[in-house]
């Protein structure tokens, strides 16, 4: 009798039975997310879909990543809707989750030791964002909130607020961050003068501002491993 290979089964069921003998690091991008869309239509097999899905977004999953099931849904494509885009984000969020518990550290004494966690919680945010990490007085993380939320290029952090919340939590040190959106990790003057800012605001309350961290896809900026601070 001959031997059923992956080619015999039914092109929806041949990344689902790939991924049960071969494990999930066998398969390609557009073969997971044909295991999510699970079916096509009458004349497009499921990893038909997915690789118009992946198409549509130029091949980037940081890309993919950033969007939303509406917007997933409304890319157009054929035996692709509503429903299968919302499993699909639900699958990229707990992707995302995944980093940020795997980036996580409680103590932090470098900015590599927080960089990454960061980086993970914002940097697929479309909108800039402003978050502050709390630290005590041994280095660990008590805390992270974003204190202020803007639009695609820029948004504005009020010191009043941030050092009010490090006096709520006990902080002895924070750690400033936010995302550009834009991909682009060069701080602007303005975060500059921020950042000098609350410096000099925080150094009346005995509290350390430890670093500012700008994050993107493309990376992270330190003003202290720059010597800006």
């Amino acid at each position: 009798m001959r031997k059923i290979s992956i080619k015999d089964w039914a092109e929806d069921d041949q990344p689902r039975r790939k991924l049960q003998m071969k494990g999930a690091n066998s398969l390609s991008n557009s073969e997971l997310l044909a295991v999510l869309i699970n079916n096509g239509t009458h004349d497009q097999s499921a990893l038909d879909v997915a690789k118009a899905l992946l198409r549509s977004v130029n091949n980037d999953l940081q890309k993919l990543g950033g969007l939303t099931a509406k917007e997933m849904a409304n890319q157009r494509i054929k035996g692709f809707g509503l429903v299968k885009a919302t499993g699909i984000a639900a699958a990229l969020e707990l992707g995302i989750r995944r980093s940020i518990s795997d980036t996580r550290k409680e103590l932090v004494n470098k900015s590599d030791d927080i960089a990454n966690y960061l980086r993970a919680t914002l940097e697929y945010r479309k909108q800039e964002v402003f978050a502050v990490v709390f630290l005590n007085r041994g280095n660990k993380i008590t805390h992270l909130e974003i204190v202020s939320e803007g639009g695609m290029t820029a948004t504005v952090a009020d010191p009043r607020i941030i050092l009010r919340k490090a006096l709520e939590h006990e902080a002895t040190a924070i750690i400033l961050c936010h995302n550009h959106p834009s991909g682009n990790l060069r701080p602007s003057k303005a975060d500059e003068l921020l950042t000098q800012k609350i410096k000099q605001a925080a150094s009346f309350l005995d509290i350390l501002i430890m670093d500012h961290i700008i994050v993107s896809n493309e990376g992270y900026f330190s003003f202290a491993d720059q010597g800006m601070l």
